[in-house]
């Protein structure tokens, strides 16, 4: 194999590559790309068995073939390439060469035939959707995913469509619960499935930057894949059961604050850093026309913080962990109210945008 292509060209496409690699490991191949040259075209192909990408690009390509070499060496030496054009091509043993101007690298590779296959997806299983929404739909939902390794179902985002084109995203740790409703059309579920948050964290970093435009979304029995222009990403769905995310939604929350969303969101972020370093524990006090957020922490000292908010009714306290309201109040988009409602100090509150009733977030008080 021998390729010539655009150093730009290479940079892009082994940028998609550089998070999904495998670091630990346990095949020493997952830890490099599958370069294969064919026509006119070049692909690079990178997985972990869970999540994969593939991408394509042009380039002159002197001798069809195909080699694996190290993801991360590769992508710093074209970042690091000195010319405008970078050169690979396969040595004897598997070994790679990388030249570009007067630079010349060469790489242990090895055989491409051990690389795992690229899955298949059936022509026509694919839906289009609007690029823009669907990456709202993530960042909205994907902070809200338990880290927590043993509850498996929890590693990611369920999603689910109704009957009249609407995709439903939820998203939950335990402590809080994300649900975010949004009308595009079907996508061809017929029962919710839930998507992990690599493949996910892939999917929104392949948005970045993208309001306009559209992406293909397909199913096909344990797999997702998600294609935009000339990058395919396919992920591996989880097994499991989501619990019935609708129980935890209060239902009788009588007390409504509408708070303006970047000064509370400030206020929060000044107030916690007396916080507990673990827990970041503050306690919201309301009263007519008014709410206070304090922090108080024996080791670092406290800090309180007034706000003028619209509210009449009873006074209140309740306890929240302050990363919890930070979180989804830095992906609600800038500007305007927010409406925190909340029942007594023991009972979940809901947060959601005033103007958005399709998006909720309910979060778990804490004991002070």
């Amino acid at each position: 194999m021998e390729v010539k292509a655009k150093r730009g060209d290479f940079l892009t496409t082994l940028y998609w590559t550089q998070s999904i690699v495998e670091r630990r490991n346990t095949m020493p191949i997952l830890a490099d790309v599958l370069i294969e040259a064919q026509g006119e075209g070049i692909t690079i192909t990178a997985t972990d068995l869970e999540v994969g990408v593939r991408a394509k690009f042009n380039g002159e390509v002197s001798q069809d073939g195909k080699v694996t070499v190290n993801a991360k060496k590769l992508y710093e030496i074209v970042r690091e390439a000195p010319a405008d054009a970078v050169q690979l091509k396969r040595l004897e043993n598997d070994w790679v060469e990388v030249k570009s101007g007067k630079s010349i690298f060469k790489m242990v590779g090895m055989d491409a035939r051990e690389f795992p296959q690229f899955p298949q997806f059936k022509e026509g299983k694919l839906a289009s959707m609007p690029a823009g929404v669907i990456r709202e739909m993530i960042e909205k939902t994907i902070f809200s995913v338990s880290t927590d390794e043993t509850r498996y179902s929890l590693n990611g985002v369920f999603v689910e469509e109704d009957k009249k084109g609407k995709i439903r995203m939820v998203a939950t740790d335990g402590h809080r619960l994300a649900v975010i409703e949004r009308g595009v059309g079907s996508i061809g579920l017929e029962k919710g499935v839930i998507l992990p948050r690599k493949g996910l964290t892939e999917v929104r970093k392949l948005l970045e930057g993208v309001e306009d435009g559209v992406i293909s979304i397909g199913f096909s029995e344990n797999l997702a894949l998600v294609v935009r222009e000339n990058v395919e990403l396919f992920m591996r769905l989880i097994d499991g059961e989501f619990p019935e995310y609708g129980k935890v939604i209060p239902k009788d929350n009588p007390h409504t604050l509408k708070i303006e969303q970047d000064e509370f969101l400030k206020a929060l972020r000044r107030v916690s850093i007396l916080s507990s370093e673990r827990y970041k524990g503050i306690k919201l006090e309301v009263g007519e026309g008014r709410i206070s957020i304090s922090a108080n922490n024996p080791d670092l000292g406290e800090a309180v913080e007034e706000m003028d908010v619209d509210y009449k009714g009873k006074r209140l306290a309740v306890g929240f962990n302050a990363r919890y309201l930070i979180d989804v109040l830095s992906v609600l988009g800038t500007g305007g109210e927010v409406d925190l409602t909340i029942k007594d100090e023991v009972s979940p509150g809901i947060i959601k945008k005033a103007e958005d009733d399709d998006y909720l977030y309910v979060v778990m008080p804490m004991r002070l």
